[in-house]
Order: structure tokens, then sequence, then C-alpha cells
């Protein structure tokens, strides 16, 4: 691709060029003179070339050959010497084979100057020996003697060398190779046994056009925080285990990442969810254990020096916010966008970010960056990027590869239409520090290999100057944090590249021969696809909002559950899920079930079997409310089945508006009318205003009991002959009584019983007294079996 295009330097004198290779041929002498001599089972025959022989003892396995000897430079100082500096070398030479090395040295080999950016991709991706691709050996004083070396064992060495000695010419990049040179008793004349290739850059003063260059340095973490608090007024946060804590602690990941960046000349990317989850912990916290439980934290001094440095380390500095949680981009763009609602949530974690970030640091961010992860990049991952307002999309050089055939790296800006520009990171550099950095060999190689590409941009056009972008692994380990640190103040210096941060670059000048075709849906990289989120992830953040929104419209203060319960969400859709689909699992169905434990609070009492014994009655139904808050803006409907038998507020169904307080139960009447006698089932339903179900219905049968007319006719005519017969029994008496002249006769005013009313506790003809209504209580609890229902 042209973002590697070779660059041709001024070829060294025809002297020089013809004493290296002079060199390289005399240093091949000794090998192929023992190949001829004593040749062993396995060796390349006299008649083949001796570079393809060579290539082929290359190829080997570790531990035969030239890698019969396992060659490790832990530190080569100074990275980029000048003139009159002592360059210093130092490691270690371990025996892999299975025979002893005698005679053996250590010492360097230099090679010509590098001819491109290719060139050192070869050099570093050679292994073992290659005659004619080494160099030339340095002067011998410069070795290091090892008389003996037994399989396994390992010896030090440490070999300095002044740099006026190596009669570096041109500006370049110089191929270095540190060699063990000895013989075994299988072969016994001298070879190389081992070899290390690295590189040497080669700028004594500072470059005429100096290349601008970005380095981002992510602050981004797994999600560690839940949708769960505890049922205190303070809503005490639950985080999901207690890594977060180790990694901000003095010594870890994203302690090391903050000391590291607070030197450095840096464009600080954050997630903000990571900054409102240290945040979380600067207070009171719990950390739900193996078990289940939930057990207090303890960090909360750690998080407060962690954002204390942190604020100050970006003080002054370009400061990038990502969209909250660090969505994944391409799963949104591939798959979430098939279902509906899933962009609004990329919208809501981009107006939070920047509010997030000032809040806890009191800076300002930029939110006006997308970063899909690797950087790579087709339409579809760019409309969903920029859909939220992002107006620059960062992307790597191996996803928007250039086919210009521009003889330079291009500048990192290429418009790609509608306003957008794609900030292009160059691969090389972005992807130079990854694997195991704590191994001395690895970072020290990682860092050759980075400043020998970085000058080698400024080399292809030294008259033209152009904006990089170092885009890295989104969470650098603590030893891939130490290394790039280390790599970005060797360049500090000022010699062939000078700082920009990343709102500069993206609004620098782009190369005009620059490819800006985004590359087809086709083209992305089927080993990212394999790890994005699948289609149910999604479906299952549509259903947990869904119940969100209507849970949110009962409550008297919704902001307690939107703020952890949106957030959580956005979590749901974290590019940190990818390569780790049970985890992701696990954490869309642990927001879930809390949000149906909280839904479930607001309840309906089970209610047992009714009895109506009369024509109307009053039927209670409790709302129970297990939250802290207030409920409102519910609905209770009582439908009957059996509208012919039961009628509920003179229909099939009534409705009545329901507001509990926090912690606390409402019984809701409604009336009834009896119709006829039986059973008759009854369904209470909780809604929302708009009308959608809350929560499960409860059912429960009411046995209607009703009096018929025929029955009260009866019952009245039997009253009126009791009536009647007393009347009767009384006029006989009053005669009899006459009659035995007991009784004077009556006559007005003579103050006779008959004058006089009933007494206290008779019955009057035609008039009984009013009965005891019969009554229940109101609030009689529903669950009694048998209950009988206020009329």
């Amino acid at each position: 691709m042209a973002e590697a295009a070779d660059f041709q330097g001024t070829p060294p004198s025809a002297a020089r060029r013809w004493l290296r290779r002079s060199g390289a041929l005399l240093a091949a002498v000794p090998v192929l003179a023992g190949l001829l001599q004593a040749p062993a089972a396995g060796q390349a025959r006299a008649d083949v070339p001796a570079a393809a022989s060579e290539t082929a003892t290359a190829a080997r396995a570790p531990g035969t050959g030239s890698r019969s000897v396992d060659v490790s430079v832990d530190a080569l100082t100074p990275s980029a010497p000048q003139k009159g500096d002592t360059i210093t070398v130092t490691g270690s030479v371990t025996n892999r084979s299975s025979r002893t090395v005698t005679e053996g040295s250590v010492g360097l080999r230099l090679g010509a100057a590098l001819g491109g950016r290719s060139a050192i991709d070869n050099v570093a991706q050679r292994k073992g020996y290659v005659p004619g691709l080494e160099g030339t050996p340095v002067d011998d004083k410069f070795t290091e003697k090892i008389s003996s070396l037994a399989p396994g064992n390992r010896q030090s060495f440490r070999i300095s060398v002044p740099a006026d000695d190596l009669d570096l010419g041109q500006d370049g990049v110089y191929q270095l190779g540190v060699a063990l040179t000895g013989q075994t008793a299988a072969q016994p004349y001298p070879q190389v046994l081992g070899i290390q290739h690295t590189f040497l850059p080669w700028q004594p003063g500072k470059a005429a056009s100096r290349t601008k260059t970005t380095f981002m340095w992510p602050l981004i973490s797994a999600t560690h925080l839940t949708a769960e608090t505890d049922s205190s007024e303070r809503q005490t946060p639950v985080f999901e285990d207690d890594e977060l804590a180790k990694e901000i602690a003095p010594g870890g990941r994203l302690q090391q990442m903050v000391s590291l960046g607070s030197r450095l000349d840096v464009t600080w990317v954050i997630d903000p969810d990571l900054l409102a989850s240290v945040d979380a912990m600067t207070e009171n916290y719990l950390v739900r254990g193996e078990n289940g439980e939930t057990s207090p934290g303890e960090q909360q001094g750690p998080a407060k020096q962690w954002l204390n440095e942190l604020e100050k380390a970006v003080q002054g500095k370009n400061v990038v916010a990502l969209p909250f949680a660090d969505p994944d981009l391409a799963s949104l763009a591939h798959t979430g966008k098939r279902v509906s609602g899933s962009l609004s949530h990329l919208k809501d974690a981009t107006e939070v970010a920047a509010d997030t970030v000032e809040t806890v640091l009191h800076v300002k961010a930029s939110t006006d960056f997308a970063w899909p992860v690797e950087g790579a990049i087709d339409p579809a991952v760019v409309d969903v990027a920029t859909s939220a307002g992002a107006r620059n999309v960062i992307a790597r050089a191996d996803s928007l590869q250039d086919t210009s055939g521009l003889p330079y790296t291009p500048s990192a800006p290429r418009p790609i239409g509608g306003g957008t520009t794609a900030v292009v990171a160059d691969a090389r550099l972005s992807t130079g520090f990854r694997g195991d950095m704590t191994r001395a060999n690895n970072s020290t190689l990682a860092v050759q290999q980075f400043l020998a590409q970085s000058l080698m941009i400024t080399l292809q056009a030294p008259e033209r100057q152009r904006s990089v972008v170092v885009a890295p692994q989104r969470t650098p380990t603590a030893g891939q944090a130490q290394s790039m640190a280390q790599a970005i103040r060797l360049l500090q210096d000022g010699r062939w590249t000078e700082p920009q941060d990343l709102t500069a670059a993206a609004k620098s000048s782009p190369d005009p021969g620059a490819v800006t075709s985004v590359p087809s849906g086709r083209a992305y990289p089927a080993s990212l696809r394999r790890q994005e989120l699948p289609l149910s992830a999604f479906e299952s953040i549509r259903n947990t909002q869904g119940r969100l929104d209507g849970f949110q419209a009962i409550l008297s203060n919704a902001s307690r559950v939107q703020a952890p319960f949106g957030r959580a969400i956005d979590r749901e859709m974290s590019t940190s899920w990818r390569g780790r689909p049970q985890e992701a699992e696990r954490f869309r169905g642990g927001v879930s079930g809390y949000l149906n434990t909280l839904t479930q609070s607001v309840s309906l009492i089970d209610k047992s079997e009714a009895k109506l014994s009369g024509r109307s009655a009053t039927i209670p139904v409790t709302v129970q409310n297990n939250l802290l808050q207030d409920v409102d803006h519910l609905v209770l409907r009582l439908t009957s089945t059996k509208a012919t038998r039961l009628k509920v507020g003179g229909s099939q169904y009534d409705e009545q508006p329901v507001r509990v307080s926090g912690g606390h139960a409402q019984s809701v009447k409604f009336t009834t009318t009896a119709e006829a006698n039986g059973p008759v089932e009854v369904i209470a339903q909780l809604y929302t205003q708009d009308g959608q179900p809350y929560g499960s219905e409860v059912r429960f049968n009411v046995n209607v009991t009703e009096v018929t007319p025929t029955v009260m006719l009866v019952i009245a005519g039997g009253v009126l002959l009791l009536v009647l017969a007393g009347f009767r029994m009384y006029t006989q008496r009053k005669r009899a009584a006459r009659r035995a002249g007991d009784v004077p006769p009556e006559g007005p005013g003579d103050g006779s019983d008959a004058a006089q009313g009933p007494g206290p506790g008779t019955d009057t003809p035609g008039q009984p007294s009013d009965p005891e209504p019969d009554t229940a209580a109101e609030d009689e609890d529903a669950s009694t079996p048998g209950e009988r229902v206020d009329r």
C-alpha cells in the first residue's frame, strides 16, 4: 500500500558500497569453507548457492542453524544516537540447541541505510542469519567473548561502540544486527549461531521539515458498574467486580497511563464511563462477590487520587471524549441499525459525554471524533459514526488503503464526502506496541522500530511537511504503555518530528493525491465481524428500553432510574465486549433482571374468591408500592368477564386513577351491580396513561348470591300476615277486658294504650323497624378466603 511507500535515499559512495559488500562476502568464506569441508546431515549441498542455503538455514526451527542461540537485546542507548554519542547494547544469549557453543563472541553488524518503510518491515520479520543481507561486522574490539555456552544456559553481554566509529554518513535508518558467532562439536568452524535484528535511526541534526505527529493516549476500560443500586435513599452503586480498583491502584494499568501521560505531549482520548465509574468509587459503593453477595468497597482513597492526578494531567491538553461507554460503532452499523431505536442510544451517549468529562475533570472535551474498532471503516460504519454529530472518523491506513501510488506516506486527514473527514492513523506506528512488552527485548525492538518508521516517514519527502496520527490499541497494558511512553519521549527532542494535537491534525491540509474513497462493506475484515454484537443483543436492549420507558412514566422522580439505567444500556453496546460474548450476555441479563425487580415492586395484591350477596356492592383492589418514591399516572381497570351476570361501574369494566406513596399500599374501590346469580371471573390490571399494560394482571372470582323479587314478595306476605295476626290478637284482648269490666271505655284523651304510640322495641304495623345494614370493612385483606364485599 502507498502508506508503506519506499524511500529511495541517496546511495552511499561506490567505494563504501564495495567495502561493505566485500566485507559481507569475506565474512561468509569461513562458513562456506566449513560447509564444503564437513557437510553435516541436513546441510545444503555444495552446489546450492550460498544465499539460498543460508536462507533455508535461517528458516529452520529455533534451536538449529543460525537460530541455535537466542539473542535478546534488552537495551540500546541512545535509541537515536547523534555525533559524539557512545552506543551501548546490552542483552543476553541463551543456548537453545542441544550442543555446547564454544569460542563464541557477541558483536554488532551494521548494514547500509534502508531504502524505505517496507525494507524496515522485511528486516523486522527476518529470522536467522542470511549472508549478504546482514551488513558488515563492526570492529572485533567491540565484541564480547563467550568461551562456552552449554545447552539451556544464558549469559549476559554489554557492547559499547562510539557512534563516530560506525562511520555513519547520510541521515537514514540503518540495519543493526547483534550476532553470536561460535562453533559446536558437530560444526567445528566459526559461524553465526544466533542473530537479532534491530534498527539505528540516524538524524544528527534537525530535519528541514519535521513531521507533525499526533499520539492518541486512550483512557478506556471494560464495563464494571452495573445498573443496580442498594435500597437506600443514597442509591449506593454496585460494581460487578473489583477489577477497576486494581487498575487505578498504584502500579495498575490506568494509574500508569495517567502517570506516564502527564509527562507527554499527547491527545487524551477518554471514555466518560471510566470517569463516571471511578467518580462513583470516591464515595460509598458496593462490590458483588463470587457468591452474588455485595460488600462495601474500600478504594475511595485511590479513586480520589487517580482523578486528582488525571485532572492535573489534562489541563491545557487536547481532550477527546468518546460517546459514553465507547459504543461499538461497527456492531451498530452492521447489525444494530436493523433494530428500531438502537441509533438513538448513540446520540444519547454522545450528548452525555462532554458533560461527564467537564463535571469530573473540569475541562471541555471535544465530541467531534468517532473511533471505530481497529480503525476499520466501510460506508455503513461511517454513516453510523457520524449520525450522532461527529465529523471526524478515526480510521487506520490498513483499512483506508492509499492506492494512488504516492511515493510517501500522505497526511492523516482525508475528506470522504458529506463534510466528514477520515483521520487516517498510520498502521505501522499504531500497531507497533502490541504483544508482551514486559520483556525487555520486545520493548526495545518495538521502540527502535517505531523510531525507524517515524524517521523514514520524514525522509520519504523531506521537503513536504505532513501530519501523522498514531492510534494505538484501546486498552494498553502497563508494559505497553511504558514502551509507548519511551518512544514518545524520544520523539519529543524534535529532530524529525514535532507534536500536534488530534484536533489540529484533523484540520490540517490533506494531500490532494491521497485516496479518499471509503472501502466497500465486503472489504471489512471478517475477523472483526465475528466479534460484533449479535442481533439478539440489540433486541434485548430494545426490550429493556421499552420496559424502562413504561416504568419511568409512573414515577414521581424518574431521574432516580433514568440515569443509572440509561447509562447501563449504553454499556450494553460497549466495544469492550468484543471477544467476551458470554460476559456481555450476562451483563444484559443483569440489567434486564434488575429492571424487572423494580417494576414488580409496584403490583396488585392477589385476591381470593369474593362473595356478593346483594344487587350492588363495592369490590376493593389493593395496589402495593415497595419503591422509595411515589408512583402516579397509573390507571387500574377492573373487568367483568360476564357482564350479563355482574357489571362493574355500570358496564363491563371500570377504570380509576392510582397514586400510591412510596412503601405503602392503596385500596381502590369499584362499584358492582349483580344481574344474576353465579360465579363471575373478574380481571384487575394496571395500565400506564398511554394505555400500555403495567405488570401482571390479577384474576379472582366473585360469587353472586342475589335475593330474587319472588322471594322478597313471599317475605313481605309473611310479614303482613304476622302484623294482621298481631292486630287481631290485640283487639280480642281489648274486647275481653271490656266485657269483664277491667278496662274503662275508650275515649279521646283518656291516656289509654290505644292512643299511645308503640313503645321502645315494639313493632308498628306496617312500619317495621329498619334493619341494621350489613357492611364489610372496605380495607379488608383481599386475600381472606370467602371475604364479604361492601355493598
